[in-house]
């Protein structure tokens, strides 16, 4: 197995190498450059197995031997042995076939988790074989960060500093952060916006030279670990309902693209998937593409789904990479335009997408008329980001007789404030996180300037 770039001019690279390298030479993202299968039988066989086991199964061809058997397998028992949720991932039933996939249930109560639970152990594990240290920069519009440090807090060989935008993310999810003292993780507060902090995390990638010869690696969802541990819980929760021998679909709350690429995966490997709904809120670059093939930049806009407001959506070219049937030159050809100009998709790759995907946007007011309406349904509270999701698997859902299967992102005591503006009176935290408003923070707020945050990495790593 081998790792190729999105825009076809950086060298393959292993699974290690991918791992601890994060985004291409070429500014592309790595992917496969072989799709895994899994058979009928595969999938069937998986009926009944642990969360534990499925994942062993599913992501081993994508390691390929680069770590050991049984290694890999501790390293993923491990790593979901931190859910408080026995089944990991459990499915909940809102009505006759449709299904919310609770991923909230690690360490701090959002998908990430799934992801980066594992990730930081397989980083340390490599970084331990080599006997090198590595940092650790990542941007985050709110989830990501925080399970990014409880990932990694532990880890001997790494240290992490992640980025926020200052007053744009909820108390919860700050604070999630912030009030991990341990002495390998650093948070900054950037006075700018997500885009601004992805932008700096990129630029550091691509000019390393500031941290004098130490790795630079990256969690966010460029890193290619991120998608393939995402894969699992599609195959997990569709042989939950009956596959490989009935089809399904996903609803994903979407912004960078990351979990709904890796459901793509999942169905390239072999899941029977009818289609993927991408759900967004008002910040919808990628409904207006799906949509009108309007693929431009506009305002970012705050939203009560604040994880979601994002204007570029860095994983939806994997995507394009796909549609446009592997060509590197064309898909690095259409990021150059669209960084200059408005611009459309090829009429072929379009078609293409919207054979498998659909795609609905939400506003802010429909947000919390969603929750509303959800509660009264089902009783389930939903956070704003899941909230997106049921309503567009509702509008969107094809064939009533394929189970649909909403992806519920995070829990819904992390966004009280949406909570509590659809009327309800609020969410208690989970007991190990009911003195989190208490806890003594640390965090630096730093300008937009790249100058400024490269300082501080270097100055503060170990």
């Amino acid at each position: 197995m081998r790792y190729i770039s999105t825009r076809g001019q950086a060298p393959a690279l292993s699974f290690e190498e991918v791992v601890l390298t994060g985004m291409a030479s070429d500014g592309g993202l790595y992917v496969p450059e072989e799709i895994p299968s899994l058979s009928r039988d595969d999938l069937a066989a998986m009926a009944g197995l642990s969360y534990a086991e499925i994942a062993f199964r599913v992501m081993k061809p994508f390691v390929n031997g680069e770590i050991d058997d049984d290694t890999f397998r501790a390293i993923v028992e491990e790593a979901y042995a931190t859910f408080s949720h026995d089944a990991v991932v459990p499915l909940n039933q809102l009505d006759a076939n449709h299904f919310l996939l609770e991923l909230f249930h690690g360490p701090t109560l959002a998908f990430k988790d799934v992801a980066l639970q594992l990730l930081g152990r397989i980083l340390d594990h490599f970084l331990k074989k080599r006997g090198e240290r590595a940092v650790i920069m990542g941007a985050t519009s709110g989830d990501t960060g925080s399970a990014a440090i409880e990932g990694c807090r532990h880890c001997d060989n790494l240290d992490i500093f992640i980025l926020h935008p200052h007053n744009r993310v909820s108390e919860v999810q700050r604070r999630q952060m912030t009030t991990v003292l341990a002495d390998n993780v650093f948070n900054v507060a950037i006075e700018g916006n997500f885009d601004d902090a992805q932008a700096m995390v990129k630029a550091s990638f691509a000019d390393q030279s500031f941290l004098n010869g130490t790795r630079l690696v990256a969690v966010n969802s460029i890193n290619w670990a991120r998608i393939m541990a995402q894969i699992v819980y599609y195959v997990a929760s569709a042989v939950a309902l009956g596959a490989p021998h009935r089809p399904v679909s996903f609803c994903v709350p979407s912004a960078n693209f990351g979990n709904v690429f890796a459901g793509y995966m999942a169905y390239r490997m072999g899941l029977p998937v009818e289609r993927f709904v991408i759900a967004t809120n008002a910040n919808d670059i990628l409904h207006r593409t799906l949509a009108a093939n309007d693929f431009s930049k506009q305002e970012l806009k705050a939203t009560l789904a604040p994880s979601m407001d994002i204007v570029v959506s860095s994983n939806f070219e994997r995507l394009l990479f796909e549609a446009y049937e592997r060509d590197g030159a064309a898909v690095a050809s259409l990021l150059e335009r669209f960084q200059a100009e408005p611009t459309a998709l090829a009429d072929a790759p379009l078609a293409r997408l919207r054979e498998r995907f659909a795609s609905h946007s939400v506003d802010d007011a429909t947000i919390l008329e969603v929750i509303r309406e959800a509660h009264h349904r089902t009783q389930e509270i939903l956070d704003p980001h899941t909230a997106t999701g049921y309503r567009a698997a509702e509008r969107e859902r094809g064939d009533a007789a394929v189970p649909m299967i909403t992806l519920a992102t995070a829990h819904p005591a992390k966004f009280a404030e949406a909570v509590v503006k659809a009327g309800f009176p609020g969410v208690p935290l989970p007991p190990h996180m009911d003195d989190l408003l208490e806890r003594e923070e640390r965090y630096r707020v730093l300008p937009a300037e790249l100058s400024a945050v490269q300082r501080f990495v270097a100055e503060n790593r170990r």
